[in-house]
């Protein structure tokens, strides 16, 4: 799921080479945190946060082939 989401947020965004995505496994969920540069962001998002609510579909919908629940949290790097 980690190379999914850094496939997904590099196509989007201006500086590729600052996407950094970790991995946190719990016993219930996964939880992703996707860092981009703070130029990114409003990309990531996207208006009205539909980017990333699409991106968080994806990712759940890739979780649920492994049976597992996946949470993205996207954090700006400076």
């Amino acid at each position: 799921m980690k190379d999914l989401l850094v496939f997904i947020a590099k196509s989007l965004v201006e500086h590729p080479d600052c996407v950094e995505v970790t991995e946190i496994v719990r016993d219930d969920a996964t939880v992703l945190e996707l860092r981009v540069h703070k130029d990114d962001m409003g990309k990531v998002i996207g208006k009205q946060g539909r980017i990333a609510k699409a991106i968080r579909s994806v990712m759940k919908a890739a979780a649920g082939r492994e049976n597992t629940k996946a949470i993205v949290d996207i954090i700006d790097v400076d």
